[in-house]
């Protein structure tokens, strides 16, 4: 069954960014618990951000799961990318990545890479990138399949990354990865700006999607945009999608807003 997410930022330099709830892990469960979601994505500065056992807690006593934890701080707080020409640099990026997975692993709950893939140009060429990812995919994936999660990599639009782009560009980027626990996120504000159709392009990711970013082509919450879900929905359903769907939005015109007209555009869509 398909399950809706949310997500909550705890990073200030973060703020602006396209995250829904910005007020605390409390405030973010007890919000997405009344509207009836399903699970919440973290956006923390780092797995020491957040008291021991005080997101078990939370968990515990909403009921509801963790559907992700984001990596990007490592870019936003720390400028550390995978695809660093600077190696110590890419090790230390890849410490950062290993304990987010290590944060989100006994909670069920996958890492995702996004701004921490980096770019190429300089010294780097788009070939030699795209190694130095893979070299640490190769890696860090493994380490996610120890508590049974995938990692989950995200293609990201031309004005974020210059790397991989669309959802084709990612399955043919896994496929050459010797391991199988890596999978894509397809986040529908990227794909607005980077597919000719987005279902059609979903269909051809298939099983490789293990995350969905659900919003809409202004990356404002669904419904707020130009976007038709429906084909989109009927591509999730012929792939046998059952995932979460997530808002990464803008708390636009504000968090709860936000949260509502997300909720309400995913029980109209998938229940």
């Amino acid at each position: 069954m398909l399950r809706s997410a949310i997500t909550v930022s705890l990073v200030e330099e973060a703020r602006g960014g396209p995250f829904v709830f910005w007020n605390g892990l409390e405030d973010a469960f007890e919000k997405a618990k009344a509207l009836g979601y399903d699970a919440i994505e973290v956006f923390a500065p780092g797995p020491d951000a957040i008291p021991t056992g005080e997101l078990q807690r939370l968990v515990d006593a909403s009921g509801l799961k963790v559907a992700a934890v984001g990596t990007g701080a490592g870019m936003v707080k720390h400028g550390l990318s995978l695809t660093d020409p600077d190696s110590s640099k890419r090790t230390a990026a890849q410490d950062f990545v290993r304990s987010m997975i290590d944060f989100g692993g006994p909670l069920g709950a996958p890492a995702i890479i996004g701004s921490m893939q980096g770019r190429f140009g300089g010294d780097v060429s788009h070939e030699q990138a795209l190694d130095l990812l893979a070299e640490s995919l190769e890696v860090l994936g493994p380490h996610a399949a120890t508590y049974n999660v995938p990692l989950i990599y995200e293609p990201l639009n031309r004005y974020e990354t210059n790397l991989i782009k669309t959802v084709a560009e990612g399955v043919t980027f896994l496929n050459r990865l010797s391991t199988d626990n890596v999978k894509l996120l397809a986040d529908l504000f990227h794909m607005n700006i980077e597919e000719a159709d987005v279902a059609a392009a979903i269909r051809e990711g298939g099983d490789a999607i293990g995350h969905i970013h659900f919003v809409d082509s202004n990356r404002q919450a669904a419904g707020l945009g130009h976007t038709d879900f429906e084909p989109i929905a009927a591509a999730l359903r012929d792939i046998g999608y059952n995932g979460y769907l997530c808002a990464e939005a803008f708390p636009l015109p504000d968090s709860q807003t936000a949260a509502e007209k997300t909720i309400e555009a995913f029980n109209r869509l998938f229940r």
